[in-house]
């Protein structure tokens, strides 16, 4: 897919992909309730009144009915305080219908983000944020993954983009997709080079990319003067306009006929990301059932 070539590009559609990958969860959620009589529960925390939040959870709250998993809804107010989410993450940890928790992300200003998400069990962690998670990835051992970065790379696999020796760019070091984005890539045999605020000439480097990332939340930033023929252009962001439209951080009708395969914003990571949360409940379900 790194050659260059007279023909469109592929387009990348996270919905099917996401689709097919939910409706594989939901069979076998059917079996696990077949064979244990368990149904895997996630937990949603929502705090405050963003719209954008409140809306990205309708959508995992639709995508797990879906697959038969049950969804326990927690809307507090922006006045919550510290002590009060907490309070309900740890009754959250040992409640056993659930085996998954989320929380919906960012959180009011006051609130101390990074003491919340530790304090959520690693073995209900199906964000991946947590130290133990984040640190299994490290190692290289088996854990729930961050779910944007795995869902890039089951879209990866499923259009088979080679990734073993390949040149792998990613824009952006956040510890929710950059850094685990680099990891995984790492784990694949890939050389990866993460790039930054900082990082001296941006454009020649992502210009040598077999596989470019786009992980920045600046819309349309990574324009055609940033991307290889035949490059695989996997867009991270979503920027909301003025008008309520979103776009990504990949200038689309600019790069596309530049990239061997391309992600579209809204459908290309979005949907995967939801996906793999969803996949990630099943996974805590048979582990803590295992267990």
């Amino acid at each position: 897919m790194t050659e260059a070539c007279d023909r469109r590009p592929v387009l990348i559609d996270g919905r099917r992909v996401a689709e097919e990958l939910c409706e594989e969860v939901g069979r076998e959620v059917d079996r696990m309730w077949e064979r244990m009589g368990i149904a895997p529960g996630l937990a949603v925390v929502l705090v405050g009144d963003d719209p954008a939040s409140a809306a990205y959870v309708r959508m995992k709250g639709c995508d797990c009915a879906k697959a038969g998993i049950v969804t326990f809804d927690h809307h507090l107010p922006a006045t919550t305080t510290q002590e009060e989410v907490m309070a309900l993450i740890d009754e959250l940890n040992v409640d056993e219908r659930v085996h998954g928790i989320l929380v919906q992300l960012p959180l009011p200003a006051a609130l101390d983000e990074t003491a919340i998400i530790e304090r959520i069990a690693p073995e209900k962690d199906v964000d991946g944020f947590t130290p133990v998670d984040a640190g299994r990835l490290l190692r290289g051992e088996p854990g729930l993954r961050a779910c944007t970065p795995a869902g890039i790379m089951c879209l990866l696999d499923y259009y088979d983009v080679e990734l073993e020796g390949s040149h792998a760019v990613v824009v952006g070091r956040s510890t929710i997709v950059g850094k685990p984005m680099a990891l995984m890539l790492l784990e694949r045999n890939a050389t990866v080079t993460v790039c930054h605020s900082r990082t001296r000439d941006l454009v020649g480097i992502c210009r040598g990319a077999d596989v470019l990332v786009a992980a920045v939340g600046r819309a349309g930033m990574i324009d055609a003067a940033f991307v290889k023929p035949g490059a695989v252009v996997i867009d991270v962001g979503i920027n909301r306009g003025a008008d309520g439209s979103l776009t990504g951080d990949v200038d689309f009708e600019a790069v596309a006929p530049i990239a061997g395969a391309i992600t579209p914003v809204p459908g290309g990571v979005g949907p995967m990301t939801r996906a793999i949360l969803v996949e990630n409940t099943l996974k805590a379900a048979i582990a803590q059932s295992d267990a």
